[in-house]
C-alpha cells in the first residue's frame, strides 16, 4: 500500500448527496493513472464489503478525487486490489 496516502478515512458524496465514510485500503498505479481503493468505514475488510475505486485527476493544480466510469479499468484494479488483500492473508 502506497505509504503517501495511508491507512485513513475519508468523506465522500454518494450519487445521492450523501456523506459516507470510507477507509483507504489500497492504492493502485495502472496504465500510468493513480487509483484509490475504499471500502465503507464501519465494515471490516474480511466481511463482505462494496470496494470504491476512485482516480486521482488534477484539476486546477489540485488532486482531485473521481468516480472510475469505465467497468473495464474499475475492474482491472479492483482484482489487483483482491489479489493484494489475498497475498497479504496469505503471510
Amino acid at each position: 500500500m502506497s505509504e503517501e496516502y495511508g491507512n485513513d478515512f475519508v468523506t465522500l458524496i454518494d450519487e445521492d448527496g450523501n456523506e459516507v465514510e470510507f477507509e483507504h485500503i489500497d492504492t493502485v498505479e495502472y496504465n500510468g493513472v493513480t487509483y484509490l481503493a475504499f471500502i465503507p468505514a464501519e465494515i471490516s475488510i474480511e466481511e463482505d464489503a462494496e470496494v470504491v475505486i476512485m482516480q486521482i485527476v488534477e484539476e486546477n493544480g489540485e488532486e482531485l478525487l473521481e468516480g472510475v466510469e469505465d467497468d473495464d479499468i474499475a475492474d482491472a484494479v479492483f482484482n489487483i486490489v483482491m489479489e493484494r488483500a489475498e497475498a497479504e492473508d496469505e503471510e
